[in-house]
């Protein structure tokens, strides 16, 4: 009987799995999504102007081969994509429907299947899909995670805090410095109309503030108020280098989101405009664009292609009007000179002038 006790008093044996295995993996791959993909830096107005840059692109693009892909969702994917590094989309009866969350299970780090958390104005709702059901585009992969996607501004957080820290900075001392503030040097009088005086100014921004004179002896007599100079409160802040670091800052973090520097300049011209628009449409737009529709044409079924370059007019017109005037300068030169119209042509054949 007493054995019989001491076997139940028993503990039984606990068995854990070692932290390299399947559970510190998942950790690691949640990591980014639970501290956060998105930076802070995605309050300024310089990550905005390029968060919109991308998603006028992308609901302007031609897509060719499904009708899933409208501009509204357009335009939706490449929000998601430019603020967490990619979009997920549950392909529906109704529709591409996104998901605000997800979990993803993988083999040979593909994803497998989706729990998807898909919002409704009542109340989000969970749904397991297969990765055929899904489609997920993502930016910025690395080999350790390449089911997650990271976005410009994780890829670039230091410039981002930098830039969300000297904007911060320079809005609190808006708010709180003494702005317009002086300090008036008057001739010493009684206390009583010193302190009326000084209440008066008290907490008035923009205001001078008084302090009392100190009387000065002069050959001439007492002379208080000579010498003495109003004292500027405000704060010097070009001494702190504010304008180039914030500017390097917002240049740093447009090169992020592929947009050239040159696009915010005030004194950029017409040509610098458009070749910081070619840059955007042809390096970082039409790249993205072909990985959703690689995606697409994986998940739909049919072929999908989509272009960003021809509706944003992203190409060398002027380029394109100087070859076009060398060929018909070409072509009147060569029946000046009594060469054969079909040799020109054959000739313009082996030039791409696409």
């Amino acid at each position: 009987m007493l054995g019989w006790f001491n076997r139940r008093k028993t503990a039984p044996v606990e068995t854990r799995s070692s932290g390299a295995g399947y559970t510190a993996e998942i950790m690691a791959a949640r990591d980014s999504f639970i501290s956060g993909r998105r930076g802070v830096a995605e309050l300024t107005a310089t990550v905005q102007s390029c968060i919109s840059l991308w998603e006028g692109g992308f609901a302007m693009a031609d897509v060719d081969g499904t009708d899933l892909l409208t501009r509204q969702t357009m335009a939706m994917i490449a929000r998601s994509v430019a603020l967490n590094g990619e979009s997920v989309l549950l392909a529906t009866e109704d529709g591409l429907v996104p998901a605000v969350d997800w979990d993803v299970t993988t083999r040979n780090g593909k994803p497998r299947a989706y729990r998807l958390t898909i919002a409704d104005a009542g109340g989000g709702r969970s749904q397991t899909a297969l990765a055929p059901e899904v489609l997920h585009l993502r930016i910025g992969t690395d080999a350790v995670t390449p089911w997650i996607g990271t976005a410009p501004l994780r890829r670039s957080s230091l410039t981002g805090g930098m830039l969300h820290a000297v904007e911060t900075a320079l809005a609190e001392t808006f708010e709180n410095a003494p702005l317009g503030s002086l300090i008036a040097h008057l001739p010493d009088t009684g206390a009583d109309d010193m302190a009326s005086m000084r209440g008066a100014f008290r907490g008035r921004r923009g205001s001078t503030l008084v302090v009392e004179g100190v009387a000065q002896a002069t050959a001439a007599g007492m002379n208080p108020t000579i010498g003495q100079k109003p004292d500027q409160l405000s704060p010097d802040l070009s001494k702190s280098m504010t304008a180039e670091t914030l500017a390097a800052a917002r240049d740093g973090i447009t090169m992020a989101y592929g947009v050239l520097p040159s696009y915010f300049n005030r004194a950029a011209t017409g040509p610098a405009i458009r070749e910081a628009q070619r840059q955007l449409a042809v390096w970082t737009l039409q790249p993205i664009a072909q990985l959703l529709a690689d995606e697409a044409t994986a998940k739909l079924g049919a072929a999908v292609t989509i272009d960003t370059t021809r509706p944003l007019q992203a190409y060398d017109a002027g380029g394109r009007a100087r070859a076009l005037s060398t060929i018909i300068k070409a072509m009147a030169e060569a029946k000046e000179a009594d060469i054969p119209t079909a040799d020109v042509s054959g000739a313009m054949k082996l030039v791409d002038w696409t």
